[in-house]
């Protein structure tokens, strides 16, 4: 197959590669006429990977509550325009990385559906002037839900293009009101090896903890996504609450968070911890500097096997790097 480079035009993004508004704005009226017909021939046109049938049996559409359904599809946000297509729902939810529950991308659509996900809490602690304990819908009632579009770009060298709904974790970190002496914000994610296959081997970090820095953290890119596609994270996608830095390479972008803390040093990271060689702290897209196994310059998105340039901070220069000046 013959790959095609193409080098990134600025943010702009052509009319006809994406759904129309008018379609899409209305989507949540699509969605419902569909029903379980839409999910059952979604699942057949584009031939989901191997467990398939169970994510389209607990397809999040097909079970929505009734705050969920009030609040799915979000407004969509269109200043964080893109400057590809947007990649086909089939082929993200059948590609994730999800260690805790297979090494084998493929496999984590079906294994991830044995990780309950209602009841479940975020704990924000540590150096915070209000810490609190919010329930899922407490957060999805409490902050309003935005849809952007962003890039994703795994350190593996692939990508996509995902519409995910969220919040910033800015508004949740200006509820609980960091201390100024706080500096990092550390997010842990679950803990159940009976649940999660990946957590017997208990001679890696787990449970998966990430950090950013505080500045970072309050950026008007990062956001705590409960969403994607339309409506809620299925659970291969980190439901239900994971952490989306689109500047930064995948697995900053911790799945499944249950607590967060605000500290004063920097705090061990999963991958940084047990490979640091590969996987640095800061984590920022840069086709500069090389991963010690291959070349950064350029990714492929999935799906489609187009060849792209890398950019640096995945292209959000814009919006990140006077964080790094």
């Amino acid at each position: 197959m013959t790959h095609h480079i193409k080098i990134p035009k600025g943010w702009e993004l052509p009319e006809h590669e994406l759904t129309p508004e008018s379609i899409f704005m209305n989507r949540r009226e699509v969605l419902q006429a569909m029903g379980w017909l839409g999910a059952f021939s979604a699942s057949m046109l584009f031939g989901c990977a191997p467990g398939s049938a169970e994510v389209t049996n607990a397809h999040p559409e097909k079970n929505l509550t009734p705050l969920e359904k009030k609040l799915y599809p979000a407004t969509r946000v269109t200043r964080f325009k893109m400057d590809r297509r947007i990649t086909e729902e089939a082929v993200a939810a059948s590609y994730n990385n999800y260690y805790e529950f297979s090494e084998v991308k493929e496999d984590v659509d079906h294994h991830a559906q044995k990780l309950k996900t209602r009841p479940w809490q975020v704990e924000v602690t540590g150096l915070v002037e209000n810490p609190k304990t919010y329930d899922l819908d407490d957060l999805l009632k409490q902050f309003s839900l935005e849809e952007r579009f962003y890039r994703h770009r795994c350190v593996e060298a692939w990508a996509m293009a995902v519409p995910w709904t969220g919040f910033p974790l800015k508004s949740l970190l200006d509820d609980v009101k960091p201390l100024s002496k706080a500096k990092y914000v550390r997010l842990v994610s679950f803990h159940e090896p009976f649940t999660a296959q990946g957590q017997i081997a208990f001679w890696q970090p787990w449970p998966y903890s990430e950090a950013l820095t505080v500045k970072e953290a309050m950026n008007e890119l990062t956001i705590l996504a409960t969403g994607v596609y339309g409506h809620p994270l299925p659970k291969q996608h980190g439901a239900p609450v994971r952490l989306v830095v689109p500047w930064k390479y995948g697995f900053k972008s911790i799945k499944a968070i249950q607590r967060i803390e605000l500290v004063d040093y920097k705090p061990k990271t999963f991958w940084n911890t047990l490979q640091p060689q590969e996987y640095g702290f800061t984590a920022n897209v840069d086709p500069g500097v090389p991963h010690p196994r291959w070349p950064q310059t350029k990714e492929e998105m999935i799906g489609t096997k187009e060849i792209r340039l890398t950019q640096l901070y995945n292209g959000y220069s814009d919006f990140v790097a006077d964080l790094y000046a």
